[in-house]
C-alpha cells in the first residue's frame, strides 16, 4: 500500500511559484499517495493547473494579499516536481522512503517595497538541498526532513518533523497533519524578522531570533472528478516562536495560509 504525505500539496505547489516568497506551505511527500488510476485523488504524471491562495503576510508593514496563479507538478516513479521544489527518492518500499531534497525559496522582503523596511537589507531568494526520510505505516505518514541553504545567502538550515494521517474514500483525500519546524538562528533571522545592528533604528531595534521552534497544523483534501480533473483545498498554520512572534517587523502569533486549486491531469 503506497501511501504519501501532504497531498495537501498535490495542487498547490502547481500554484505556488511566486506565492511561495510569503507562504511556508509545506507541500510533503504527496507522490507516496499517487496511483495511476482514474479514480485516485492523487494522480501519477504531469498535472496543470491554477490555485487561489490567500493568507497572512510575513511582517506587520505587509498586507495580507490573495494571489491567482498557474503552474505544473509531476509524479513520476522516483522523482517528484512541486513549483518550487523538487525531490527524488534513492529508496521507496511500501515502509520506508528516503529522498534528496532541493528548493527554490524566493526572498520575503525588499526595501524598495515598503517605507518601513528602509536601511533594512533585501532578502534574496536562495537554493536549499537536503534529505529526508518518511515511515509508512498503516494510521499515519512519519517524516523528517533536514535542508541548508547552498547559495551563501542566509547560511542557515531548516529541519521539519512531521506527521500525517490520511483517510481515503475512492475519490477523495482527507488529511490532517501536524508537526514541528526548526530554524537555525541564521535561517530565521534572515527570512523570519530578524533585525542586525547595522539596520536598527529608534523604532526598530536591533533583534535576534536565535534557533526557532514553530508548531504547525495542517488539513488537506483532495478530489478526483473525473480521468482528467481534480481538486483540491489546504489550509496550513504555524504558530510563530515567541522570538518570530514578537519581532519588531512580524509582531504576530502566526502565519496562515489557504489554498484552493484546480488541475488538469495529461
Amino acid at each position: 500500500m503506497r501511501l504519501d504525505r501532504h497531498f495537501a500539496v498535490a495542487l498547490t505547489p502547481l500554484l505556488i511559484m511566486g506565492a511561495c516568497a510569503h507562504a511556508e506551505v509545506d507541500l510533503g511527500t504527496l507522490d507516496l499517495l499517487s496511483k495511476d488510476n482514474v479514480t485516485s485523488p492523487i494522480p501519477k504524471g504531469l498535472v496543470l493547473g491554477g490555485a487561489v491562495l490567500s493568507g497572512t503576510a510575513r511582517y506587520e508593514a505587509q498586507k495580507n494579499e490573495t494571489y491567482v496563479i498557474p503552474g505544473a507538478l509531476y509524479f513520476g516513479e522516483k522523482f517528484m516536481y512541486l513549483g518550487d521544489r523538487a525531490r527524488y527518492y534513492f529508496h521507496l518500499d511500501d515502509t520506508v522512503a528516503v529522498y534528496g531534497y532541493g528548493r527554490f525559496r524566493f526572498g520575503n522582503l525588499d526595501p524598495d517595497d515598503e517605507d518601513a523596511f528602509d536601511g533594512m537589507k533585501k532578502r534574496k531568494s536562495e537554493l536549499e538541498a537536503g534529505v529526508g526520510g518518511t515511515i509508512i505505516t498503516p494510521y499515519a505518514l512519519l517524516s523528517a526532513r533536514l535542508s541548508s541553504d547552498v547559495t551563501g545567502r542566509s547560511n542557515g538550515q531548516e529541519l521539519l518533523l512531521w506527521a500525517d494521517f490520511p483517510i481515503i474514500k475512492e475519490n477523495l483525500l482527507i488529511m490532517p497533519g501536524m508537526g514541528m519546524m526548526i530554524r537555525s538562528d541564521k535561517m530565521a533571522n534572515y527570512y523570519f524578522g530578524g533585525v542586525s545592528d547595522s539596520e536598527a533604528t529608534a523604532q526598530r531595534p536591533a533583534w535576534d531570533t536565535g534557533t526557532t521552534f514553530s508548531p504547525m497544523a495542517a488539513v488537506i483534501t483532495s478530489y478526483r472528478f473525473n480521468s482528467k480533473w481534480m481538486g483540491m483545498f489546504a489550509a496550513n498554520y504555524e504558530f510563530y516562536d515567541k522570538n518570530i512572534a514578537d519581532s519588531p517587523i512580524v509582531q504576530h502569533n502566526g502565519e496562515l495560509y489557504g489554498i484552493v486549486a484546480v488541475g488538469y491531469i495529461w
